[in-house]
């Protein structure tokens, strides 16, 4: 997945969906571990489909 949080040192990068949890509203939330480090708290809507190369 790419993730795209211009707040995030982590914005443009593509990574690994670790963990999906539900808040109390049904949205989701997820985990996305990259080479360097996890970002916690990551709404759908800032994650993107990475291409097959």
């Amino acid at each position: 997945m790419v993730l795209h949080d211009e707040h995030s040192e982590f914005d443009g990068e593509t990574g690994e969906i670790t963990q999906k949890v539900e808040t109390m509203f049904g949205d989701a939330n997820y985990t996305v571990a990259f080479e360097d480090g996890q970002e916690q708290g990551v709404p759908e809507d800032n994650l993107e489909a990475a291409g097959e190369d």
